[in-house]
């Protein structure tokens, strides 16, 4: 698939793709290196990133040890909030600002990596909160230079926030989720260690995993990047540049590894399973973050940002949320029947590396044949009914379209344009699938 038809030349379209590829380490008891990776680095005095939850676990005790072992002073921030917000990203980069630090651990899910990019940004280059997000939200000013030095070292392994140059959080004044996109704010490294995932509760997992699937599904079948409009100079190619043949590459196998594996790992976990899926999330990151998602996601961030009364088992349940892997996957089986004939071979063949039985189908049933293959996933593994079992109705659907449709950044990354009134559609197609 890498070299397919599917990068057919479009005029005025780019001819280049680039690759940003993250600095990884993977394998169980890689959190106990963690002090020899920061003395690397030339860190000395190190602000230790996490949430009230994580922060008494044993992966945040391990990697303040290793720290401490080669003789860095330590300060723990462990009020990193869950689904974070604009407010909870200004109160990350005051205690930066305060702390005088030269480099930054974050131990968490994608809610402590994220801010702990933002923190560490804002710390190094003050300016006003909305400079640096995207646009047309805010006004997507290019980083001006190299941060300090970051670790990350995820605790769950669906955001892939170790591999990418993304920050996402809740802007609270428009009830939505938008981001900090660019490749300075990607971390210096990424420690993936795949025993913490044994701590996740069944949910947790699920979200996660579906996550992951998005991120790599939505990878490749994203418009290619011959068809997006080629930039002005080389330093204007955006992260989310389209479908192309190094994305591919890790996208596929990751969603093979989830087909394979996310079933087990929800219902009945072995340690294979961990390794498997958390090696998945690696790759789905490695690939969005050089493709770029589009709709689930960008559906996704109004589906959150305006949550009623779900509280689901396994988070915090003094406030309502609807995680970010679920508020992804209950848009995902109708955007796909959606997308489908745009580029049917693709959906064709992440139906089939999500477990599908193929035999007597045609290429370009792709689309239903991978909704259909979600769907049944989804009910496997405890995942809610759509945006109905997450609190919405059909009296919901304006607002999550007017919440949504600003989302140019990745609705535009679609294999086919969207109007608002199909968007609309697609939000009603996803109130129920079962």
């Amino acid at each position: 698939m890498s070299f397919s038809d599917y990068f057919t030349q479009k005029a005025g379209g780019d001819r280049i793709f680039s690759v940003e590829a993250p600095k990884i380490k993977f394998g169980r008891g890689s959190l106990q290196e963690v002090g020899d990776d920061a003395k690397a680095l030339s860190m000395n005095r190190v602000a230790v990133y996490t949430d009230p939850r994580v922060g008494q676990h044993e992966s945040v005790a391990k990697v303040v040890e290793s720290l401490k072992s080669r003789g860095l002073d330590v300060v723990v921030y462990d009020q990193v909030a869950v689904e974070p917000t604009d407010i909870s990203f200004k109160q990350g980069t005051e205690f930066a600002c305060d702390g005088k630090f030269d480099g930054f651990v974050s131990v968490g899910g994608g809610s402590v990596m994220d801010t702990c990019k933002a923190s560490n940004l804002y710390s190094c280059y003050p300016a006003d909160f909305l400079d640096y997000v995207n646009a047309p939200i805010g006004k997507a000013i290019p980083v001006p230079g190299e941060l300090k030095p970051h670790i990350a070292c995820p605790t769950t392994f669906g955001t892939a926030s170790e591999c990418t140059g993304i920050a996402i959080f809740d802007l609270l004044e428009m009830e939505s989720k938008t981001g900090i996109v660019s490749p300075r704010i990607r971390a210096s490294l990424g420690v993936l260690d795949p025993s913490v995932l044994a701590s996740l509760p069944a949910l947790v997992r699920a979200a996660n995993g579906f996550d992951v699937f998005s991120h790599a599904c939505e990878s490749i079948t994203a418009r290619p990047y011959t068809h997006r409009q080629a930039p002005e100079t080389s330093q204007k190619r955006p992260l989310n540049q389209g479908a192309n043949p190094y994305s591919d590459l890790a996208c596929l196998e990751a969603i093979n590894l989830i087909g394979t594996h996310i079933v087990q790992a929800v219902n009945d976990p072995v340690e294979e399973s961990y390794d498997a899926l958390m090696f998945a999330g690696m790759l789905a990151g490695i690939g969005f973050g050089n493709a770029g998602c589009h709709l689930p996601h960008g559906m996704s961030y109004a589906v959150a940002g305006l949550v009623k009364d779900y509280a689901p088992e396994g988070w915090p349940d003094d406030h309502a949320m609807v995680p970010h892997g679920i508020s992804v996957i209950v848009n995902a089986p109708a955007v796909f029947r959606k997308t489908g004939p745009a580029c049917a071979e693709r959906h064709w063949k992440a139906a089939e590396a999500m477990g599908a039985d193929l035999s007597g189908t045609k290429v370009e049933d792709g689309g239903d044949l991978l909704a259909d293959q979600i769907t049944g996933m989804m009910r496997a593994t405890g995942i809610p009914n759509g945006l109905s079992g997450v609190g919405y109705s059909l009296d919901d659907i304006d607002a999550l379209t007017d919440r949504s449709f600003p989302q140019k950044r990745l609705i535009d990354n679609a294999p086919l344009s969207i109007s608002r009134d199909e968007l609309k559609e697609l939000f009603r197609d996803s109130m129920s699938y079962w």
